[in-house]
C-alpha cells in the first residue's frame, strides 16, 4: 500500500496548497490512501466543518485533530457527521467523534487511524498516550484486521514521539509525530517494521515563525507584551510529510521518505 501524511495544515495558505497540489500528488504518486493533519486549517486554530470539507475533497481519505480539535466551535457537531475525523484518542472522554477508526482504501484494503496526544510541556493535562494507543492496537493486531495501521502522535517533546515510536514498533505501520510544525530529518523504518518521523512538518508558509506571521510572535518574545493576535503567514505554503509503502501481508512498512514541496523549503521527492 502506498500511504501519504501530510503535516499541521496552517491557514489559507495551508488549506490553498492542499487543494492545488494534492490531487496531482494523488494520481503522480498512486497513493492508496491519505491522511491530513486538519488542526490549524481555519486561521490556525482549529478546523470548521467547511474547511474540512475541503481537505477531504482534495483527496484526503482522512483527517486528524490535535490539541485544537474544539478550537472551531462547529466541530462539536461536524465530527459526529463525518466519520473521517479523526480526534486525539485521549482527550477528554465525554469529547465528541472517535479517536480512532478503521477504514478502506480503495481496493478495500483494511486501515486503521488513530491519534494520540503527548503529555510533555503541553498546555493542559491529557491522559497517558501510552496506554490509550496500546489498547488499539491490542484490539487491531497488524497484518490481521487492519492491513495498515497509522498513528498521529500530536506532541511537543521529541522525546516523547520517538519513545512512543518505539513503544508501537512493530505493531503500526507509521508512526508519525505532529504539532511543532517544523519536519525532521530522521525518517526511517524502525528494527520491528514501523515508518517514523518525529514531525512531519506542516502545510503552510515557512516564512513565518511556525506558520504565523511573524510581527506578533516576535514582539511578543521581544518585549513580552501582547498587541494583537496571531494570524497564519499568507506566502505560498510547503506540502509537507513522510511517503510509505507497505507490506499488505504484514503491514509493516518497506519504504519511507520524506516529502516536501512548494515554497520556500528545499524540495524532497519520495520515488
Amino acid at each position: 500500500m502506498k500511504m501519504l501524511f501530510l503535516g499541521d495544515v496552517m491557514g489559507r495558505a495551508g488549506r490553498a496548497a492542499i487543494q492545488e497540489r494534492l490531487p496531482k500528488l494523488r494520481a503522480d504518486l498512486g497513493l492508496d490512501f491519505v491522511v491530513v493533519n486538519g488542526e490549524n486549517a481555519s486561521g490556525g486554530m482549529g478546523l470548521t466543518g467547511d474547511h474540512a470539507k475541503l481537505i477531504l475533497a482534495a483527496g484526503a481519505d482522512v483527517v486528524t485533530l490535535g490539541d485544537h480539535a474544539f478550537d472551531q466551535k462547529d466541530m462539536l457537531r461536524f465530527i459526529e457527521t463525518e466519520p473521517r475525523i479523526i480526534r486525539p484518542l485521549n482527550y477528554a472522554k465525554e469529547a465528541p467523534g472517535r479517536g480512532a477508526r478503521l477504514f478502506e482504501d480503495r481496493r478495500g484494503r483494511k486501515v486503521l487511524v488513530t491519534q494520540v496526544l503527548g503529555q510533555v510541556f503541553m498546555k493542559r493535562p491529557f491522559d497517558d498516550p501510552f496506554s490509550a494507543v496500546d489498547a488499539v492496537l491490542r484490539a487491531h493486531p497488524l497484518g490481521g484486521m487492519a492491513q495498515a495501521i497509522l498513528v498521529d502522535v500530536h506532541c511537543e517533546a521529541t522525546s516523547e514521539k520517538m519513545a512512543i515510536g518505539h513503544w508501537c514498533d512493530g505493531r503500526a505501520s507509521v508512526v508519525v509525530g505532529t504539532h511543532t510544525h517544523v519536519p525532521t530529518a530522521d525518517v526511517t523504518v524502525l528494527s520491528g517494521g514501523t515508518a517514523y518521523m518525529t514531525d512531519a512538518g506542516m502545510c503552510g508558509d515557512y516564512d513565518s515563525v511556525i506558520g504565523m506571521d511573524k510581527a506578533e510572535p516576535m514582539r511578543r518574545f521581544i518585549t513580552g507584551m501582547v498587541r494583537e493576535r496571531f494570524t497564519p503567514a499568507s506566502g505560498e505554503a510547503t506540502l509537507s510529510g513522510i511517503y510509505v509503502e507497505t507490506d499488505d501481508r504484514t503491514g509493516k512498512a518497506k519504504l519511507a521518505k520524506p516529502l516536501r514541496i512548494g515554497g520556500r523549503l528545499p524540495e524532497a521527492w519520495p520515488i
